[in-house]
């Protein structure tokens, strides 16, 4: 009879790395919202990879940076938590970069006991030559447990990374059902899909200022429509004009492609109500984190 191994997997490293690709590709379904803008993880997503042999369950951490306000602070507490009790760490570096952040990061996991897979990705992009060049060069950084050159965009080598995941597991009970994806409620989801598209149309700090909330999902009595009511907030004024758009037309495109990803995710049709307000200044107040599921 064959063993069963379980375990849990933190994925760490600096913001727009490519840390929510992965897991998505990993999991062939998307469970974590990606973008160009740095920072887009603000929780500790956790989703489950099950196996006929294994079960990892992943937890995709903040990107790790210097906080500049309350939420920052929380991101990065919630980032070096998950690390405190996994079974393995996989630290994704970008193929060919090595910058102060990767030197800042390394500091921080010196005190870290469990195995770190070093995951070097995007590496599609770079040539064989330079990929061997930038595998010597990490190595000499720590022991790592091992080195793996991927591509969460073409699949490269996750098969190889999810082995040597496994690998590293002991023999566990399955902690979720086979057809598990994610331990977020749809609600969450949903709220991360309507902010994935927001940071796809806004610039500068316009981004970072933005919380969305889910305030109801109700269904129609015949089970064909999803009716959903969202708030997006901003910290000020000016913001809200920008987060609606002339006549609309911003908040209307969000909508628009926030509900074919929410349709997707739910199997049904759905009606999408969008509402933009100020809560002036909430990433530097703990009650409006709180309020807004970041503590």
């Amino acid at each position: 009879m064959s063993v069963f191994r379980s375990g849990f997997a933190a994925v760490v490293g600096r913001p727009n790395v490519g840390k929510s690709t992965l897991l998505n590709a990993l999991l062939g379904q998307k469970v974590a919202i990606v973008s160009n803008k740095p920072q887009t993880t603000r929780n500790t997503i956790q989703c489950v990879l099950t196996r006929d042999n294994a079960q990892i369950v992943f937890l995709d951490t903040p990107g790790l940076h210097k906080p500049l306000h309350k939420l920052g602070e929380y991101m990065m507490k919630s980032a070096f938590q998950a690390l405190e009790e996994v079974d393995v760490v996989l630290w994704l570096v970008e193929m060919g970069e090595w910058t102060v952040v990767e030197e800042h990061i390394l500091d921080e996991l010196a005190h870290v006991k469990q195995p770190i897979l070093l995951v070097l990705n995007k590496a599609d992009l770079v040539s064989s030559e330079e990929q061997h060049e930038f595998t010597r060069f990490v190595q000499t950084k720590r022991e790592f447990a091992d080195v793996v050159a991927v591509s969460a965009l073409t699949g490269h080598n996750l098969t190889q990374l999810v082995d040597l995941i496994i690998d590293r597991l002991e023999e566990g009970p399955k902690y979720y059902p086979d057809d598990w994806i994610t331990n977020h409620p749809e609600r969450f989801i949903i709220a991360e899909f309507i902010r994935e598209e927001l940071l796809a149309r806004t610039e500068e700090e316009i981004p970072h200022s933005i919380a969305v909330d889910v305030d109801e999902i109700k269904e129609d009595p015949d089970g064909n429509l999803v009716r959903i009511r969202a708030t997006i907030y901003v910290e000020r004024e000016s913001q809200k004009g920008i987060v609606i758009g002339k006549n609309g037309r911003l908040l209307k495109s969000v909508g628009t492609d926030a509900r074919k990803q929410i349709e997707a995710l739910l199997g049904v049709q759905v009606y999408l109500n969008l509402w933009v307000k100020v809560k002036k200044d909430w990433r530097n107040k703990p009650g409006a984190l709180r309020e807004l599921g970041y503590e």
